[in-house]
């Protein structure tokens, strides 16, 4: 299965492309995409839908997986932008007739690092750990698009076994 991660956000927008299955994933591509900070909101959602676009094209994902947006009480204007850049992701995927899956934070940590309140680090270690890359992948928004298509991977995959489970 080929997992395209997206870690929103209307600045930079991490990306993380990785293949394979319960026992080994492999990495395909990452990187991010950047906005100019001053550019208008139309213009860096519109140029953010055409690069996922492309991305979607290029790498032909079976799924999509985006982390949800952290709401903080006091950044709400952050996490409008960032709910923004989601929207703009999911829509991207859905008009390519790509299934869409979305993460919370907590729930990525979770996954990925077994402790829902897992530092930074320790997210980005373990996506190196797991993906078996010699340093951990930067910038830091592209390990949170990895760590969310790892999450999207292993949750697939625990379903399958309940799944199967439940019929035999």
């Amino acid at each position: 299965m080929k997992v395209l991660g997206i870690d929103p956000g209307t600045i930079t927008t991490g990306y993380g492309v990785i293949e394979g299955d319960a026992d080994k994933v492999t990495v395909a591509d990452f990187g991010t995409i950047n906005n100019p900070r001053r550019s208008p909101i139309g213009e860096r959602l519109s140029y953010l839908y055409q690069e996922l676009l492309k991305i979607i094209l290029h790498h032909k994902p079976d799924t999509v997986a985006v982390e949800q947006p952290f709401v903080m009480s006091r950044n709400p204007k952050s996490a409008l932008a960032i709910g923004r850049a989601q929207a703009v992701a999911i829509l991207a995927a859905a008009q390519s007739g790509v299934p869409v899956y979305e993460y919370t934070p907590a729930q990525i940590k979770q996954v990925v690092a077994g402790y829902g309140a897992s530092s930074k680090e320790q997210i980005q270690e373990m996506v190196r750990i797991q993906l078996g890359l010699d340093e951990v992948p930067q910038p830091s928004d592209a390990a949170d698009a990895l760590a969310t298509a790892i999450c999207h991977l292993r949750q697939i995959h625990i379903s399958n076994l309940l799944a199967r489970s439940d019929t035999g």
